[in-house]
């Protein structure tokens, strides 16, 4: 703690000045790893594999119903109208499913190495063979 007086010249008014240091116990270091959100973009990926499915579905119906093989489509008139939209809408979704998933999937795989390398530090496997 640090305390600090002034006066000042005409010596009726006294002016104090406190620092007060808290010091902490150090804690745990603070690690920087990449990849926090990983089980939510492999949550996000298996999320989006179905809905790409159901837009490759709508292609196909839309792309059926201009040949004649099926019904009317639902939607009529404006841009989600035509099957070329919801081909590359279902191609988009797969592949950032595709991506997400696999961005997810390293974590689980890293996470198995070190914990294997953790419990034999000498390389061992897990029946004992070196």
């Amino acid at each position: 703690m640090v305390l600090k007086v002034y006066c000042n010249a005409n010596a009726d008014k006294v002016v104090v000045d406190m620092v007060v240091r808290i010091r902490f116990a150090r804690g745990p270091a603070v690690r920087r790893t990449g990849g926090k959100n990983r089980r939510l973009a492999w949550a996000a990926g298996a999320l989006l594999a179905p809905a790409a499915l159901a837009a490759f579905v709508l292609a196909v119906w839309r792309l059926a119903a201009d040949l004649g093989l099926a019904r009317e489509f639902a939607i009529q008139a404006g841009l989600l109208s035509h099957w070329q939209v919801w081909l590359a809408l279902a191609g988009a979704l797969q592949f950032g499913a595709w991506r997400l998933s696999r961005y997810g999937v390293v974590l689980e795989s890293q996470a198995a190495l070190e914990s294997s390398s953790a419990e034999n530090p000498g390389g061992a496997s897990a029946r004992g063979l070196r």
